[in-house]
This record gives C-alpha cells, structure tokens and sequence, in this order.
C-alpha cells in the first residue's frame, strides 16, 4: 500500500512516520509513505497557500490552486486502468471514522489523504477532488496532520503481514461491533489482584466463552449505542436482557435504610 499525505507542514510527519508501526509495515515493505508541501505548488514568492474567505468572515482558506496542482502532481503516475485511488479530506465537517470504514480504505493499494487548515478549505477542492470527507470526531484540530495518522494508523494494521499476527487486528475493539474483552498477562497473582481462573485453565472453548461475554458486557456499560448493529445470538441477547432488569431493579437495602431514616 501507498499512503501519500499533502500538508502544510510536512516535517510534521518526519518522526512518527520513522517510528512504530509506521516503521515496522515500512521496513517490510509493506506500505510506503510520501508526504507533500502544498506549499511548494505555489507561484508567488511569499509561497501564499491561503487567502481571505470571499463574503467575509473569520480566518483563512487554503487556495484552490496548489493544492489541485499537488494533487495532479502526486497522481501523475496513475494510468487510465488502475483502480480508483481514495483521496480523503480530512476536515470536522467530514463522516465519522470508524473501524468499518478502515477496513474498506485498506482493500485499497494507494489512498491519498489531503491535511486541512487554517479556518477551511476552498469547496473547490472537495467539490472535484476529494473522494472522500473523514472526521475522527466532533471537536476541532487546528489542522488535520494529527487526524491523518490517526487513520493511517489504523488502515496499515489492517495491511496483512503489518501486525505479527493477523489475529492481532481480527481481535481488536470495533473489528465485530463490540469493544474488546479484557486482557491480562503475568503475573497471574499481583497485589492480590488475580488474573480470572477461566484464563489459566487452557480450555479454549471456556475461554473463548468468556472473552465473548465480556466484550458483550463491557459494550453494555461503555458504549451500548455499539450494541444497535452488533451481531448477536439469542442467548446473547437474554444476557442483556438480564443485565437490563438488573441494572433497573431497586436496591432493598438501600430503599429500606431510607424508610427507616423517614
């Protein structure tokens, strides 16, 4: 895979592009990393990439111009016949990134991601050459340098070969809807604090049984909006259930120390 990013500040990249699992897909020749100045697509000598919105208003937008021809300079080597190549924004405005839509970019052999800043960018630009709006939540960055590895991150662990296993990727939180389960590893006594017996018992049916329900229940009390979409089995769904009506349910005591208090 070939990921490019064009921004305003491409030293932004040097470092976590040269470390940990950007490192790693890299030295296995995996996936490739490029990153471009739209600023060097500029013309004029004070190497202007914004300008003033027209109509009015607060801040400054990124030019159409170098960022068009960037694109058209990084895209150059496409021929008529190869696949679609993804060219995302990244911009508040954009859809919510999520575990699915990492999983569709990473099917792809090259994306491109475009870095926003200052207050916007003019609508030319997505109008005509982005294919894709990505936001990686609802809160502004001051540009999208940060939420471009964000989404790097997550496609290349997604490459195979990446990650030392493949179960790796296949085990994580979202990857099935649900958040992952807990995890623990020696020592099995710490502080008192003991790792669950199910884990130490080497029967993996057991063990699988209860990875399951505990992703199920962890969703339930971090995230049950995951649960709407999540894949569930009858029994699973009783679970739930159950938890609901106990959750629901009064405390007895604590109802009768409040009579006895009146």
């Amino acid at each position: 895979m070939r990921i490019d990013f064009l921004t305003l500040f491409p030293r932004f990249f040097e470092s976590p592009l040269s470390d940990a699992i950007f490192q790693r897909a890299r030295e296995k020749g995996l996936v490739s990393f490029n990153t471009y100045n739209i600023r060097d697509y500029t013309h004029d000598r004070h190497r202007t990439a914004d300008d003033y919105p027209f109509g009015g208003g607060a801040g400054m937008l990124l030019k159409p111009e170098p960022v068009f021809e960037c694109l058209e300079d990084v895209l150059k080597d496409k021929r008529q016949n190869d696949e679609p190549v993804p060219v995302i924004l990244m911009t508040p405005q954009g859809k919510l990134f999520s575990q699915s839509i990492a999983f569709k970019l990473a099917e792809h052999k090259r994306m491109v991601i475009i870095c926003g800043h200052y207050e916007g960018i003019d609508d030319r630009v997505r109008e005509h050459l982005v294919t894709e709006e990505i936001s990686i939540g609802d809160y502004v960055l001051s540009g999208g340098e940060i939420p471009a590895l964000v989404v790097a991150d997550a496609v290349i662990r997604l490459v195979p070969g990446v990650l030392g296993s493949n179960e790796s990727a296949a085990g994580d939180s979202h990857t099935d809807g649900l958040l992952e389960y807990p995890q623990y590893t020696r020592p099995a006594d710490f502080r008192g604090w003991k790792v669950p017996e199910v884990l130490l018992s080497g029967n993996h049916a057991r063990v699988a049984a209860w990875r399951r329900e505990q992703s199920i229940l962890k969703t339930a009390h971090v995230r049950p909006d995951l649960l709407a979409n999540a894949s569930l089995t009858a029994a699973e769904k009783r679970l739930l259930e159950r938890l609901a009506e106990e959750q629901s349910a009064p405390d007895i005591s604590r109802t009768g120390e409040r009579h006895a208090a009146n």
